[in-house]
């Protein structure tokens, strides 16, 4: 057998080598390209939806916590003022009995006013906060949550009133064309207001948080009421009205009213009295009599300083003429330099700073009495 020539065997072997070989590879062969393309982009498409997802969702996260950051957290409800605020003593009190619970007061009232009149400069959400806040850190319970729950009607009633001032003041725009305040209306108004109290507050909140300002309401009405009564006379209105007062409940209200009634009449009968030529000692008298002693000696000893000045204004302003007609040559600098100069030997810093106005006051009077 030649060495050359290949055995039967050895060439079926290799045969079968070769079928094994090629079937091997036909198995592992991928049977669609395509489909196993899809099935990548698929796991690819939702491995990036869920990427988007988790992106989107830290997104939002950091929205919110920025969105957060913004809203400002009280603690005392002094934090962050706005610039209307800032610098200043919060307004109103806070008082409770012995139990712990809620005094109502006009001080409460005021509190709440204090924080509200920066409404514009801060969102209403930020004042509720605010108060909320500025309450529950200064009052224990239960008086906190009863001072919040005031607190809450107080705003719900303040929205409420424009309504009301709206109506009414359309009325009485027409009703005061004819030069008279027509108080049916008023009176109409303030039955509505007292209506709107009623269905957002109890009796004895009423009382604490509008009681004065009822009481100087009624005042007024009563001294418009007077002064328009065409039947009679000066005297009488006068007589009216002081007996108005006198029989007022003794309170604040009254103290005030009676006070600024002296005043009037104490400017008016001075007035009066001055124009008369009425020596010091008369008008000493007088406002004795309406004001008490102590008042009297001031107000005499600001009568003393007014003449003085006045004295010194006449004087003043002779020399500034005079000075005026001989420096007709001379610059408007030096002219001006020498009237500064009898200024400041006439007056001193504070009264130097009257004069223009001073001035202005005497020529109108003169004008008013030619």
């Amino acid at each position: 057998m030649s060495n050359n020539r290949r055995s039967p065997l050895l060439s079926i072997i290799i045969a079968v080598i070769v079928v094994l070989i090629v079937a091997i590879i036909w198995w592992f062969k991928p049977v669609n390209n395509s489909n196993a393309f899809s099935q990548a982009d698929s796991i690819t498409l939702d491995n990036q939806a869920n990427a988007n997802t988790v992106n989107k969702a830290s997104s939002d996260s950091n929205m919110s916590q920025k969105s957060n950051q913004n809203i400002i957290k009280f603690t005392t409800g002094l934090e962050s003022l706005p610039r209307s605020l800032q610098g200043t003593d919060v307004d109103g009190e806070i008082i409770i009995d012995e139990n712990k619970q809620l005094v109502i007061t006009e001080g409460l009232r005021r509190l709440f006013d204090y924080f509200l009149s920066a409404l514009g400069e801060e969102e209403e959400s930020a004042i509720y906060a605010r108060v909320e806040s500025y309450i529950r850190s200064h009052t224990p319970e239960p008086a906190a949550s009863q001072a919040v729950a005031i607190f809450d009607q107080y705003v719900a009633y303040l929205k409420a009133i424009p309504e009301i001032e709206k109506k009414y003041g359309t009325l009485q725009l027409q009703a005061t064309q004819s030069g008279e305040l027509d108080l049916s209306v008023v009176a109409q108004q303030k039955q509505d207001v007292a209506r709107l109290r009623q269905q957002h507050f109890d009796k004895d909140t009423i009382i604490a948080f509008f009681g004065t300002e009822d009481e100087y309401d009624d005042y007024s009405m009563e001294m418009v009421r007077i002064s328009q009564n065409s039947q009679l006379s000066e005297a009488q209105k006068d007589a009216a009205k002081q007996d108005y007062i006198s029989r007022m409940p003794d309170n604040a209200t009254k103290t005030n009213i009676a006070q600024q009634a002296n005043l009037n009449e104490l400017m008016t009968r001075t007035e009066q009295m001055q124009a008369k030529g009425a020596t010091p000692e008369a008008l000493y008298n007088m406002r004795r009599e309406l004001v008490g002693a102590p008042a009297a000696a001031r107000l005499a000893q600001v009568d003393q300083a007014d003449a003085s000045f006045d004295k010194r204004f006449k004087q003043y302003q002779a020399q500034k003429q005079q000075l005026l007609k001989q420096s007709v040559n001379q610059s408007q600098t030096q002219s001006q330099a020498q009237i500064n100069q009898i200024e400041q030997q006439l007056f001193n810093d504070s009264e130097r700073k009257r004069l223009t106005g001073y001035a202005a006051l005497q020529q109108q009077k003169a004008a008013d009495t030619n």
